[in-house]
């Protein structure tokens, strides 16, 4: 039988430094990647976070009535009086979009006859959509809407919709005058004073002085 020669000790020792040379690039190697898939996990789960708010807002003004009302002052806030797309099965809702001060937050308020600010009685529904957002302009005229959003250190969003009619305002009924119906209409009676004297009515004489 042939003997297999056996590993020396120096063989032994020059694997043992390559695998502790190799071993550490491994390691680093794996946690680049793990690391690189959180950050495109995260990444995912923002970008599904702003294309399911960028939806809802969509549907929101496509199924209005077109009585949308835009007050700018620090941030933009944008109120649809009715929308048929309700989150919470109403078959009509009133909604509105606004940016809160804490956190730059970007929320959303569903409900029915509510005003801003919101007082203790009302009953609705806030949905927070996004934090940190830099803008939030919607512009409205000639039935187009196009609405700008941005959030920090974010690419722009920005998307228009057509066909939008504002609703027509009601035109007040100017009231006719009412006609005078002439032929009910019954004359002055005339005084014996001013009305002559008919044929074969006697007329007393005028004593002379």
């Amino acid at each position: 039988m042939l003997k297999r020669p056996a590993f020396t000790l120096i063989e032994v020792l020059i694997a043992i430094a390559l695998l502790g040379i190799i071993l550490p690039a491994l390691y680093q190697s794996v946690d680049l990647l793990r690391d690189s898939n959180s950050h495109l996990f995260e990444y995912l789960e923002k970008a599904k976070k702003v294309t399911r708010a960028t939806d809802t807002l969509y549907l929101d003004m496509v199924s209005a009535d077109g009585n949308i009302s835009i007050q700018k002052d620090e941030y933009s806030r944008v109120c649809i009086e009715q929308t048929k797309n309700s989150l919470y099965a109403l078959p009509v809702a009133k909604v509105c979009w606004l940016v809160l001060k804490k956190d730059k937050t970007l929320v959303r308020v569903e409900g029915n006859n509510y005003k801003l600010p919101l007082g203790l009685e009302e009953r609705v529904e806030v949905n927070p959509i996004m934090k940190n957002v830099e803008v939030f302009d919607v512009y409205y005229e000639k039935e187009k809407i196009l609405v700008l959003l941005q959030q920090k250190a974010q690419e722009p969003i920005s998307f228009m919709i057509q066909g939008i009619s504002k609703p027509a305002k009601k035109k007040e009924k100017l009231k006719k005058p009412k006609k005078s119906n002439k032929k009910n209409r019954i004359p002055p009676k005339e005084t014996n004073s001013t009305r002559p004297p008919g044929p074969g009515v006697p007329v007393a004489p005028t004593p002379l002085t």
